[in-house]
């Protein structure tokens, strides 16, 4: 049984700081989807074979891909190409367009080979927000950089609870410039036909916390699955107004069914 699939508890209802939002927007690898362990994967194999095969001049910037600390800092929240770049570049790199696309699609084929082979599940807490979010009517979007993001809600069994889906795919067809520029979701927003201003923004990456704050958001989520202070405290710097480690903090015990 995935984790979408748990019996929800009927009684959630949504915490004073969400009734004061009319949409929400959600990121998803991290947020609604266990998938940020299974990128990081990816990257670090991806990462440590050009290490590799392209060892750095400076004995310096010769140590492997950390899965956490270079994950967050570099790639995460950002398109392949835009992470691919920004980390090449703190190893002391100016590669050419060619390599950096060798290196985003080397990571593209490990991932989608571990997503077929293993699937994926949403977040207990996340489910059980989503479910109460509409019971309460409150129009939802997921806007995501990555293409995956339509298989990865489908697969846990959630892509039916949002009224509106930007992923990396349509990003690339409107020309929407990733995160930390905040386009995707003020497209997420716009779709849901609810001004950023009234909207929330909930997401776990630095760039995009930094692009609701950007975008004007009502109010912007920060969610620390690391749960460690100094990455609660960096999402706060970054521009959230909360960190929650989980999104089951947003909801409050209601009345008994």
């Amino acid at each position: 049984m995935t984790e979408s699939s748990r019996t929800r508890d009927p009684a959630d209802a949504l915490s004073p700081v969400l009734r004061k939002v009319e949409a929400v927007v959600f990121d998803t690898d991290g947020v609604i989807t266990d998938s940020v362990r299974v990128h990081a994967a990816a990257w670090q194999t991806a990462f440590d074979a050009f290490l590799r095969d392209h060892p750095p001049a400076d004995p310096r910037h010769r140590r492997p891909f950390d899965p956490r600390d270079d994950y967050l800092r570099y790639v995460d929240g950002k398109s392949r190409v835009d992470g691919a770049t920004a980390f090449l570049a703190a190893r002391g790199y100016d590669p050419p367009p060619e390599q950096v696309l060798a290196v985003a699609a080397h990571k593209e084929r490990l991932f989608t080979e571990r997503l077929r082979e293993h699937g994926i599940d949403a977040y207990p807490g996340t489910v059980r927000l989503l479910h109460a979010l509409r019971r309460a009517a409150v129009p939802m979007a997921a806007a995501s950089a990555s293409r995956h993001a339509r298989e990865l809600l489908t697969r846990a069994g959630v892509l039916h609870l949002f009224d509106a889906l930007v992923d990396g795919g349509e990003a690339a067809r409107l020309g929407l410039p990733g995160k930390p520029r905040p386009d995707l979701f003020l497209e997420a927003a716009r779709r849901l036909g609810v001004p950023a201003d009234r909207a929330a923004v909930v997401e776990d990456a630095l760039a995009g916390v930094e692009a609701g704050r950007q975008g004007g958001f009502a109010l912007v989520v920060g969610v620390d699955r690391a749960t460690g202070k100094e990455s609660a405290a960096r999402l706060l710097r970054q521009g959230a107004d909360i960190v929650v480690r989980d999104l089951g903090e947003l909801l409050v015990r209601g009345a008994p069914a």
